[in-house]
């Protein structure tokens, strides 16, 4: 069995997962643990960097997405579980002086 790969959802108003692990590819299995010691299997769509994150489940266009408990940003279109969460689907809303 290979190495287990990791994604932390630090908390429970997060839809967003952040991954621990190097090499996480389209298709990857990962495991998403929450601080309750909860873990979540689910299968990385797209190329993963370290650090970067991924859906916990379906967000929906327009809304918010949620990391440590707090807003940054809105999906720009439908992402599914297990997807790249990046600024090819998201818009900052943080900083922009108009909200």
């Amino acid at each position: 069995m290979g190495e287990l790969k990791l994604a932390l959802r630090v908390d429970d108003l997060d839809n967003v997962a952040t991954i621990f692990a190097e090499g996480i590819s389209d298709g990857t299995l990962v495991e998403i643990r929450d601080k309750r010691g909860g873990a979540d299997p689910v299968r990385v769509i797209g190329d993963v960097p370290y650090g970067h994150k991924i859906a916990v489940r379906d967000i929906a266009c327009g809304e918010k997405i949620m990391k440590y408990g707090e807003c940054i940003g809105a999906a720009d279109r439908d992402i599914a579980r297990g997807e790249y969460v990046h600024i090819h689907n998201m818009k900052a809303l943080r900083g922009r002086g108009d909200l």
